[in-house]
């Protein structure tokens, strides 16, 4: 008995969608190696606004880090591209994360800062080190090609989550992110972000804010009009919660930068 045309085509579309899931499946999108290696070596300071990590005690899980990070590079475009949207946000944010910890652990000891591992004619951002979907790729490649393309994610939140193992950098999380919290994560980290007087304050009509917000203006004038009008989604007036804050009133100056290392302190 022959299938008609609309039975075979179910049966493809069947086929390709357990195919697409067994890919999907395929990685692990918990991240749980990662989740340890985070757990196990990123503290929490200040309260829970910024973080250190103990890059000593993670050269102890280097075989475990090293099992994340070929699991990474073993997802093919094709696979990716099957991956839900929020699933590939956390995987990106997360291979961003790991190429820079292992890098920086690898060296940390010969540095004060991961300016440190660039050169004279090309920031580490920049260096090609690390393979994904089969290419060598950049820390730059990763953030700006694939997590900042127009139209893919277009979330400032991401600015709170990418860590560049600097002082002055938003809080390295000590967990992975995932798919079924990314949205509570990336608010938490922008709330702690914006908590640290370090590198955010209101002092009277003036907003000391970090230069994350002059470097990467536009994706949040794209979002909210304004940085100030992105910022106030997210913050109320520590001082007077009661108070409502005009952004046209606000004068913005940036903080200073902090390059140092993101490192335990050993003291």
């Amino acid at each position: 008995m022959r299938l008609d045309n609309m039975k075979i085509f179910r049966i493809l579309l069947a086929g390709l969608g357990l195919m697409a899931t067994s890919m999907s499946l395929a990685f692990d999108h918990s991240h749980s190696e990662l989740n340890s290696i985070l757990k196990n070596h990123v503290i929490w300071n200040d309260d829970g606004r910024n973080t250190t990590v103990d890059y000593a005690g993670l050269e102890g899980d280097r075989r475990v880090l090293d099992r994340y990070l070929a699991s990474l590079t073993s997802v093919t475009q094709s696979e990716f591209k099957l991956f839900q949207k929020r699933q590939q946000l956390a995987f990106l944010i997360n291979a961003y994360n790991a190429f820079t910890i292992s890098w920086v652990s690898k060296n940390y000891q010969n540095i004060e800062s991961i300016k440190d591992l660039g050169t004279l004619f090309r920031s580490p951002w920049k260096a090609k080190r690390f393979t994904l979907f089969g290419t060598q790729v950049s820390l730059d490649f990763i953030e700006h090609d694939l997590i900042r393309e127009p139209g893919r994610f277009d979330d400032p939140r991401i600015h709170m989550a990418v860590n560049c193992a600097s002082v002055g950098c938003p809080a390295l999380r000590p967990e992975a992110f995932t798919a079924d919290r990314i949205s509570d994560q990336l608010n938490d980290s922008v709330k702690r972000f914006l908590a640290d007087a370090e590198r955010n304050r209101l002092n009277g009509d003036t907003w000391f804010i970090s230069p994350i917000f002059k470097w990467y203006k536009k994706d949040f004038i794209n979002t909210s009009g304004s940085v100030i009008n992105w910022i106030l989604t997210y913050q109320k007036v520590a001082d007077n919660s009661n108070n409502k804050v005009n952004a046209n009133d606000i004068e913005v100056k940036f903080t200073k930068y902090d390059w140092s290392l993101n490192i335990i302190s050993s003291k």
